[in-house]
């Protein structure tokens, strides 16, 4: 007896769906195995100069930080070169990054490489080394530190919205995007800002050998070009990892045959973490083929005094 049309089509239907069930249980079957191995970081074994790469908005990262104690701790790497590509982040994880490099600093030679930007937390990092390399184009400086706050009471009035606020005293929770800033926030919030101020430019007193008059003039919050920092002393050479590492011989004897090697955090996941996340991959990816759709956003927010630079939106 043969099938009608629309039976086939139904049978159909349900072997492919059937075959992405499968294909997708497979994948998941797969991660969990690949959770099941051991996880260790297989760093250089033998003489080298370790290369740390620090790009983006920088935070206060414990794991990062962990991995260049490691590095401080390890006799084959013979000094750390350090490349730079970041526009800045919290003030606070800048100063957590600046002491643990300066840790290694005392048991080897620290060589800081400037990428395309290296400004406010980003040069923190840099002043964190005994030496720093900058591109003539690198964007770098902008020393100094702010907060910024959304203001909506105008628009808030505008639509007839009150937002009641109780308070234990009348600096508690202000700023606000609420209501306008009374003067002794605004005061109380500059002295938080010119505290952090100082210890920024304490830094380039001390590390670039300046006098505090000369750093204040240069940390007026301006970028500059490699070549314009090192006119004014804030980088020592133009070049890229080639000047570093000639530095690097020159200045501290190290062997110019040993090969950069790049230190990395390693990515570790646990049993159940991974076991999750495979299984919502295999049930997205199925989801995707019979037609419903998935959307995942990542967003980052920067909690406290930051350090950090990017032209004014307008």
């Amino acid at each position: 007896m043969s099938l009608d049309i629309e039976t086939i089509i139904d049978r159909r239907r349900l072997k492919r769906r059937l075959s992405l069930w499968r294909l997708a249980a497979l994948v998941a079957l797969g991660l969990v195995l690949l959770a099941l191995l051991p996880n260790t970081r297989l760093g250089p074994t033998g003489d080298h100069v370790a290369r740390v790469t620090l790009s983006g908005i920088i935070v206060d990262d414990r794991a990062q930080q962990d991995l260049i104690r490691e590095i401080g701790e390890d006799d084959n790497a013979k000094a750390l070169l350090l490349y730079i590509d970041s526009p800045g982040g919290t003030t606070t994880g800048s100063e957590a990054l600046f002491e643990t490099i300066r840790k290694v600093g005392d048991t080897k030679p620290v060589v800081a490489v400037l990428g395309t930007i290296a400004a406010s937390g980003g040069y923190i990092a840099a002043l964190s080394a005994d030496h720093i390399v900058s591109r003539g184009n690198t964007i770098t400086g902008s020393i100094g530190v702010l907060a910024e706050f959304t203001k909506i009471s105008g628009l808030m009035e505008t639509l007839g919205v009150e937002v009641d606020i109780i308070r234990s005293a009348p600096l508690k929770a202000q700023p606000n995007m609420y209501e306008d800033t009374p003067e002794a926030a605004t005061k109380a919030m500059q002295d938080m800002i010119n505290a952090s101020y100082v210890w920024f430019i304490g830094l380039v007193v001390d590390r670039r050998g300046m006098d505090e008059e000369t750093a204040r003039t240069l940390g007026d919050g301006r970028v500059f070009t490699g070549w314009q920092a090192l006119e004014n002393g804030l980088v020592d050479a133009i070049g890229g990892e080639d000047v570093a590492r000639s530095w690097l011989t020159d200045a501290h004897d190290v062997d110019s045959e040993i090969p950069t090697e790049d230190w990395r955090v390693s990515e570790e996941t646990n049993f159940s973490g991974l076991t999750g996340q495979a299984l919502g991959h295999a049930i997205a990816t199925v989801l995707t083929q019979i037609g419903e759709k998935t959307l995942s956003t990542k967003g980052l927010t920067l909690d406290g005094l930051v350090s950090v630079w990017q032209p004014q939106a307008r």
